[in-house]
């Protein structure tokens, strides 16, 4: 089939090297967000998806809006017949949804139709999933609610990121998204509806999501601080300013901290929580890089009865 794709972080990447190797179809454009300030000098950067196929002399088209007309234009002279997306970022309109004559076929990060939206990964490790997934399906419309070609599963492991977790599902999942083009070329693969039980849905995380209730349970900690990793990341504060959270570990057998109080010593750094204490293993300073949470604490000298989770100064 003649492809074109449509995807923008890095995450989307494998994917887009796994269909332009395939024998079987063209990637014959890419579609892509507008180059974005990035960097301390915020000067306009291509995305990981643009510059990779820039790499391989693929045509790159940066709609502002995909019903944009001089986009859709180009969309029907090139005249896919099916367009993937991993990750695109912006909502298709019905006219786009129309051009290929197999439609625009998604790899989402979820065993749909659990976790619908723009952040499936991290709600499956704030939820505490044991298990989760990628799906390709149809788009239509509505939101991740289209017909599904197929799945693969993925194990949430104890102490995975949604960082760690989202590249394992990308490397995964671009397997599965070449697999479904071939399915849907041959004729061999039809999409199947979603169930309606089982819905759940995952909107973006915000930075006030990431904020770490230390009145809640440690495995709860533990969960925002895994599951906002790398981003937005996992916060505190800390004399007023803020206290990244980039690594806890769990401590089942203290249970003498009260919820966001300290316990410094030499090689540690202990929290209270509402349940047990948990461990802070490495920590990022506001305006400074991650460190080793022992090496911040005696460096700021905690004293005796200190806590974190104080309201922001200001």
């Amino acid at each position: 089939m003649k492809l074109v794709f449509a995807g923008t972080p890095e995450v989307a990447v494998p994917a887009l090297d796994a269909l332009i190797a395939s024998d079987r179809h063209e990637v014959a454009a890419v579609v892509t967000r507008p180059d974005a300030p990035a960097g301390r000098g915020r000067r306009l950067v291509a995305s990981p998806v643009a510059q990779r196929a820039a790499d391989a002399g693929i045509e790159v088209l940066k709609p502002v809006r995909p019903r944009d007309e001089e986009f859709l234009a180009r969309l029907r002279e090139i005249a896919p017949d099916c367009c993937p997306v991993v990750a695109y970022g912006a909502l298709l309109p019905k006219v786009a949804l129309d051009v290929p004559a197999r439609g625009w076929v998604n790899l989402h990060f979820s065993l749909l139709p659990a976790w619908r939206g723009a952040a499936p990964v991290q709600h499956s490790i704030l939820a505490g999933d044991e298990m989760t997934g990628a799906s390709t399906f149809q788009i239509e419309e509505g939101l991740d609610s289209g017909p599904v070609y197929g799945v693969i599963t993925e194990p949430v492991r104890p102490t995975d990121t949604s960082g760690d977790l989202l590249t394992r599902l990308a490397f995964a999942g671009a397997g599965l998204l070449a697999a479904t083009m071939d399915g849907i070329e041959d004729g061999t693969l039809h999409a199947v509806p979603q169930p309606a039980d089982g819905v759940t849905l995952a909107p973006k995380i915000t930075v006030e999501d990431a904020h770490v209730d230390w009145a809640a349970p440690a495995l709860r900690v533990d969960r925002v601080v895994r599951g906002c990793t790398p981003a937005p990341g996992a916060w505190t504060v800390f004399r007023g300013e803020r206290l990244k959270l980039v690594q806890v570990g769990l401590l089942p057998d203290r249970t003498d901290l009260g919820p966001g109080e300290l316990d410094a010593g030499k090689n540690h750094v202990h929290v209270g929580t509402g349940s047990h204490a948990v461990e802070l293993v490495w920590v990022q300073p506001q305006g400074k890089k991650p460190m080793r949470a022992a090496d911040w604490a005696r460096g700021v000298r905690i004293a005796h009865g200190e806590s974190v989770g104080a309201p922001v100064v200001g």
